[in-house]
């Protein structure tokens, strides 16, 4: 159904039973942060906070909180824009089955935004302390909009055409911010708004940024599609929402989208910079303080039934799970098109998303060789790290579409074991170091900094996994409950990392020097060493955070048997990663005991949860 506004849909949700009303109190302080996060766990229902503690908004959660209510809410325009993805992906699609295609030239119509002069958000203005003041973890550094669609538009060439529409974190509050006068503005590295940015800067001119929360869910979707750049978002939400994105006109700043329920409009100071943070982020741990761009706050507008959306992150899964799910449900098709001979690739959410990265590709080079080896996939390899958000990819794991055609790349156990059964740790191994690196992933050597590592497999099967740990095993001083993970997966409890006089820790360097590689241990290709081996093995999702989110492939993998042989690394035995906490990494989310509590009792029979939690 294509929603002018969230009004819309928030009432067809709840006509259909994907929303219910909570008219009990709830604090916007850590509160409401906490029944999200719980009612999505509890594959719950969309929620509207009618009454908000101290605030004159009503706030709703939890609308992307499951893969049928995202459906549901696109129900009428979702093939249509799968249809376009297939015409990219096949031109002449249109001419064998023109009747398929009869809507296209309207999908393709509504793709461009509508000038007006006016709108219902320019109806009513307010200061930012008036707005909903959300926290959602106890550390996080003040309130934070969570579903911001932050729009900017190009100085060089300004104009909704060449806009970015993009989903970056903001600051309302805390810090040294100046109350109802300056917000921080997080956004990382390759992100378009920064090529915006950059000439503002270049030009001399003011960078001017609206903040727009609300409106239609397709405008929030389309803040976080992977889309070219220089493509604006709000073509790509006009065809979602089955009608042209209506901006207001300003006469010397940037438009302004109509359908908002909020807008907050502003200029970023090019001297200044503020320290940003911290936030609970969506790799499970805080995104610690920085510097980063401050806003200069102009205006804030609403509507006059303005309502305030809301998610919560943490670590995963959590709702924004369903954007990366509808994501590659549409943009999946097209993949092949712009990497050619990559049949799919797989953000792990369980890893955090970036942190690991999954793809099948083609291995066609040279296909009268008797030994298949690694070659077509590592060129895939490297146009896939030269892809936007894929380059920020820490682990990234190919392997060969002809060795199992029927391998299913998000069944992540099954994939495992076809690459673990199949490598060749002296041979398939191939790091980028000193590189770029996720900002909110403190495992590098520092903010943005970090190493990447390419694991590419192909050929036949090397090796059979053991399921079970054999007799005999002996561990060094230090190390000990070893878990099975997966097939062909140990975890180790390794002692507590400290550092040196020279700022290392050998611990990982002594268990790989103690374990001969003809020791039953080394039967396991991969051994992870953690701080808690049971938590590790007792779930997917808990190896997969655990190993992906606390190791920086350059600096903490290591190897039974390791050479280095011009300039290449590698192993004859397990390869051994080193995924405990280390003092620089940033610290992981823990809830307030006491909202905790408060929540609990709003799921005792008679409470406004009961049923639902």
């Amino acid at each position: 159904m294509g929603y002018r506004n969230l009004r819309e849909c928030v009432t067809d949700l709840e006509r259909a039973g994907h929303l219910v009303r909570i008219e009990t109190e709830i604090d916007a302080n850590l509160e409401a942060a906490e029944i999200q996060r719980r009612v999505y766990e509890a594959s719950g229902p969309a929620l509207y906070f009618a009454n908000v503690k101290g605030c004159r908004f009503p706030m709703v959660s939890n609308l992307f909180g499951s893969r049928e209510r995202v459906h549901f809410m696109f129900r009428d325009t979702l093939e249509a824009v799968r249809r376009l993805v297939e015409l990219k992906v096949d031109p002449p699609g249109c001419a064998r089955r023109p009747w398929r295609y009869l809507g296209a030239p309207f999908t393709a119509f509504h793709m461009l935004p509508r000038m007006s002069r006016r709108g219902s958000i320019l109806e009513c203005e307010t200061t930012i302390d008036q707005l909903p003041q959300l926290k959602s973890w106890p550390d996080d550094g003040g309130a934070f909009i969570t579903l911001p669609q932050v729009y900017t538009e190009d100085v060089d060439r300004p104009g909704v055409m060449n806009s970015n529409l993009g989903m970056y974190r903001v600051q309302l509050s805390g810090n040294e911010y100046s109350p109802n006068k300056q917000i921080g503005l997080h956004y990382q590295i390759h992100r378009s708004i920064g090529v915006h940015h950059a000439k503002a800067i270049e030009k001399g001119e003011p960078f001017r940024v609206n903040i727009f929360v609300g409106g239609s869910p397709a405008m929030t979707l389309a803040a976080v599609m992977p889309l070219p750049e220089g493509m604006s978002e709000l073509t790509f939400a006009g065809a979602l929402q089955n009608r042209r994105v209506r901006m207001a006109r300003q006469s010397d700043r940037p438009a302004i989208y109509a359908e908002a329920d909020f807008c907050i409009c502003g200029t970023v100071d090019p001297n200044k910079l503020l320290p940003e943070g911290p936030f609970g982020d969506h790799l499970g741990y805080y995104s610690l303080a920085h510097d980063f761009p401050v806003l200069n706050v102009e205006k804030v507008y609403h509507r006059r039934d303005a309502i305030w959306p809301f998610t919560v992150v943490g670590r995963p899964p959590q709702e924004d799970t369903g954007f990366g799910e509808i994501i590659h449900e549409i943009t999946g098709p097209i993949i092949p098109t712009v990497l050619p001979g990559v049949k799919a690739v797989h953000a792990v959410d369980a890893a955090g998303v970036h942190p690991l990265l999954l793809a099948i590709g083609s291995e066609r080079y040279t296909p009268y060789e008797v030994e298949r080896r690694p070659q077509e996939i590592l060129t895939q390899a490297n146009a896939i790290l030269g892809q936007g958000q894929l380059s920020l990819a820490k682990y990234l794991l190919i392997v060969a579409h002809e060795d199992e055609p029927a391998l299913d790349i998000e069944d992540i156990e099954a994939f495992l074991r076809h690459l673990l059964s199949r490598v060749d740790w002296q041979r398939d191994l191939h790091f980028q170091t000193r590189t770029t690196m996720d900002t909110l992933d403190y495992s590098g050597t520092g903010v943005n900094q970090g190493s990447k590592v390419v694991i590419a497999a192909a050929g036949p099967v090397r090796r059979q996994l053991p399921t079970e740990i054999p007799t005999g095993v002996s561990l060094p001083d230090g190390f000990r409950n070893p878990r099975v993970c997966l097939p062909g997966v140990l975890a180790v409890e390794g002692p507590k990392f400290q550092t040196d006089a020279a700022g290392a820790d050998s611990s990982c360097h002594r268990f790989c020097e103690h374990v001969p590689e003809q020791s039953p241990l080394s039967t396991f290709p991969l051994i992870v060493i953690v701080d808690d081996s049971e938590f590790t093995a007792q779930q997917l999702k808990n190896f997969m955070w655990v190993v992906f989110t606390r190791s920086n492939p350059a600096s903490d993998i290591h190897g039974i048997g390791s050479f280095t042989e011009h300039k290449h690394w590698g192993c004859r035995a397990a390869l051994v990663i080193d995924a405990r906490i280390k003092p620089h990494h940033a610290p992981p989310l823990i809830e307030d005991p006491e909202v905790t509590r408060r929540v609990d009792q709003l799921a005792t029979p008679g409470g406004p949860l009961h049923g639902i939690l």
